[in-house]
């Protein structure tokens, strides 16, 4: 399998798992319905262990353009490669969507609320302050990325990647995004992956959803721009402690 092409499946079982167990949470008439905020970000910490398992042999499982910064930043990942990554990340994450919305457009179109709705797709936030808003998604991914660059050693090459392989290697990075759920999700529900919130709302923008209300586009630059800014710190300070 061709990196990109790893890192388009990936990040494709990252958002259909991820996004499915919001939508099963919150649309009406699903088996799982008020399962509540354990059950999503249970969900999406199993989502990343699928994505990082599947792609991590092939491409290093970054399945997050945040990722792919942050490696390149630290000279751990060659910035030629960086554009074609993002790239399939993107494109992975609304194909991942669209099966989500295939799967569950029954119940989105049996949920009058809009928000609930846009939630199986995008995150917002729970009180909208912009300034705020975008420092927890900067938190967030700091968190993320900063302790990623542990978990296998400041010894790392150029274009290899501090996620470990298969299984064992990917157990590490689920356990961290439910971490960074549990703790820090209940502001913005924790986008912290461009790739995860852009491609997403692309696709509920495009796709047919029974009285659908508006993407939410004022809002779309904060998890887009807050999990890069906090990419950027997280390599940053790396640098200066290694």
């Amino acid at each position: 399998m061709s990196p990109a092409l790893a890192e388009f499946i990936g990040t494709a079982l990252l958002i259909l798992l991820g996004n499915g167990v919001v939508a099963n949470v919150v649309l009406n008439k699903t088996k799982g319905n008020n399962g509540g905020w354990i059950v999503i970000t249970t969900g999406w910490a199993l989502a990343v262990y699928v994505g990082v398992v599947v792609a991590g042999p092939y491409s290093g499982a970054h399945l997050n353009p945040a990722v792919t910064l942050a490696l390149a930043l630290t000279g751990k990942f060659a910035w030629a490669k960086a554009p074609l990554y993002i790239a399939a990340q993107l494109l992975g994450a609304m194909a991942g969507s669209t099966l989500v919305w295939y799967n569950y457009k029954d119940h989105l179109d049996a949920t009058a609320d809009t928000g609930l709705q846009r939630a199986t797709f995008c995150t917002e936030p729970a009180i909208r302050k912009y300034t705020r808003n975008f420092l927890c998604e900067v938190t967030g991914t700091f968190v993320l990325l900063f302790t990623i660059f542990y978990f296998t050693g400041a010894e790392l090459g150029k274009d290899k990647t501090p996620i470990g392989m298969g299984s064992l290697g990917a157990l590490p990075v689920a356990l961290l995004v439910w971490a960074i759920g549990l703790s820090l999700g209940g502001t913005t529900g924790y986008a912290i992956n461009p790739a995860r919130d852009l491609g997403p709302r692309i696709m509920h923008a495009l796709l047919p959803i029974n009285e659908k209300g508006g993407s939410d586009w004022n809002y779309a630059w904060i998890p887009v721009l807050g999990p890069v800014a906090g990419a950027a710190l997280a390599a940053g300070l790396y640098l200066l402690l290694i």
